[in-house]
């Protein structure tokens, strides 16, 4: 398939040069202006999508080229951009910084590359004057195809703006198209796991409508507009009718070639997966509230796709979970801030207990995991009694305990020479591609999966699993690996079978 997509992705040299207050300033900019516009994020974040959605009023998305390859990827860009004017990606960390440290995959850069698409560099000129061409032209230079069209200036002077402009598009021959002066009351803060949450931002409304004030005036805002619309065509597969002839197949040796045709071939393969649906209606119950609010919208889409009805509920404040469940969602967040008020609430620990001990299918990550556990130390320092599903108690360590991506692949244990319980009913689930962040560790964080860090030697085992739970500390994407979801929720239809 193809589609126009008028798009475009900012992107800087480093982490902490402003990507997201600008992204979030000229979402506003947009919104003000009456386009329709969807907003993705490069890279396993979910806090950052949070202060999209605060702006553009529609749920942000992510973009990631380690989740999901290239066809897939270039898919979900064109599926999330139905109907609307223009896509604005944030980039991720450092331009070209991608996995392991030592790779661009998963970078900016990449999924520039994947889905061909124009990029602004935020530059934090702060300290700098002719030294910006340098910089400039080091990132220009390193990736002949780094697809840089325009610049930006962050933290500059009015006054000096014309002159590095100038100096600039005459020496580079790129596009200079404008700049950010230091606006004080619009600073976004950090925390333990990255910024904070926009509801905890005073008047965040009001901040950003005065950061958009400001960027109308310093921004060529038509220029990026233009540019916008010069991307190219976009190139994706129809995944909800997938066969050979609706993928973009590659041509030549190469081995970039060779590697999108391995992931055509898998896709080809997994397509019935994708499509599958419950033949009935399934209530599965979602926690969410400010202990629990780290949610991957396509993941939400795809369980919804495949005939759940997600209902929300709250482990904080709700006495009782929602009648009539068929399996429950414990995804991550901020449990560790909310201590006090999760064992506070018996009646609901105990509901969620009963129900996993009685068969009830459960999903839970990091977050919803140290939830099941006994008991939980919070950021007080105090240790909380949680649900109790896990033995072993969950505790803060000084540093991240585990960063970045992995690979998970189901530990096949063989008892009495036959295959032990199945994970969901699965003998093998696949390789999962995944990511940690986080700053707790458990006394049992479970051996159903070995994880792999990519580009290393390094692994360790991981996450509960049975018939019917599948807990632990990794984030899963499910368009990664379908088969996930799909296990799930048959395994969820099962028990509702049951419950009659």
């Amino acid at each position: 398939m193809k589609k126009r997509i008028p798009r475009i992705l900012l992107a800087a040299g480093a982490s902490g040069s402003g990507k997201t207050l600008l992204t979030c300033g000229l979402l506003q900019v947009l919104v003000n202006r009456g386009i329709k516009t969807v907003s993705f994020k490069c890279g396993p974040d979910y806090i950052d999508p949070m202060f999209h959605t605060q702006v553009i009023g529609t749920k942000s998305r992510n973009l990631d080229t380690f989740f999901t390859g290239e066809e897939i990827t270039r898919y979900l860009l064109a599926k999330n951009s139905a109907d609307c004017e223009i896509a604005v990606m944030e980039g991720v960390m450092g331009f070209y910084d991608g996995v392991a440290g030592t790779t661009t995959l998963a970078s900016a850069y990449d999924l520039a590359r994947v889905t061909d698409t124009p990029v602004i560099l935020i530059v934090n000129s702060k300290g700098m004057s002719v030294s910006l061409a340098a910089y400039i032209k080091g990132f220009l230079e390193y990736k002949k195809d780094s697809r840089i069209k325009g610049v930006i200036f962050n933290q500059m002077s009015p006054m000096l703006y014309p002159r590095m402009k100038k100096l600039v598009e005459e020496e580079l021959g790129i596009k200079v198209l404008g700049y950010v002066p230091r606006v004080e009351d619009c600073v976004i803060e950090s925390r333990h796991l990255g910024l904070i949450l926009p509801e905890e931002i005073p008047e965040l409304k009001g901040r950003l409508l005065k950061l958009a004030e400001v960027l109308e005036n310093s921004l060529e805002i038509e220029e990026i507009l233009k540019l916008a619309n010069e991307a190219p065509v976009l190139e994706y597969p129809l995944l909800e009718k997938t066969d050979e002839r609706s993928l973009c197949q590659p041509s030549g040796t190469s081995a970039i070639a060779e590697k999108v045709k391995r992931e055509v071939d898998v896709l080809t393969e997994m397509s019935q997966v994708y499509t599958w649906k419950s033949p009935k209606k399934l209530r599965i119950g979602l926690a969410k509230d400010e202990a629990f609010c780290f949610f991957y919208e396509d993941n939400l889409d795809l369980l919804r796709s495949m005939g759940a009805e997600l209902v929300a509920f709250s482990p904080v404040h709700d006495g009782h979970l929602p009648e009539n469940l068929d399996g429950l969602l414990l995804y991550g967040g901020y449990p560790e801030l909310n201590g006090k008020a999760l064992e506070e609430n018996l009646s609901m620990r105990q509901e969620i207990a009963a129900a996993i001990k009685d068969g009830m299918p459960c999903l839970a990550e990091c977050g919803g995991f140290m939830y099941l556990h006994e008991s939980m130390e919070g950021m007080d320092g105090k240790f909380y009694e949680m649900a109790g599903v896990i033995p072993g108690k969950v505790w803060r360590t000084p540093r991240l305990t585990r960063f970045g991506y992995i690979t998970l692949k189901q530990n096949q244990g063989i008892s009495h020479g036959k295959q032990e319980t199945a994970i969901l009913g699965e003998s093998d689930l696949g390789v999962s591609p995944a990511h940690e962040f986080h700053y707790f560790d458990s006394d049992n964080c479970g051996t159903a999966f070995h994880a792999s860090k990519p580009e290393s030697k390094r692994g360790w085992d991981c996450m509960h699993g049975s018939d019917h739970l599948l807990a632990g500390f990794p984030h899963l994407y499910y368009y990664a690996n379908p088969k996930i979801p799909q296990a799930f929720l048959k395994k969820c239809l099962e028990y509702k079978e049951l419950q009659k």
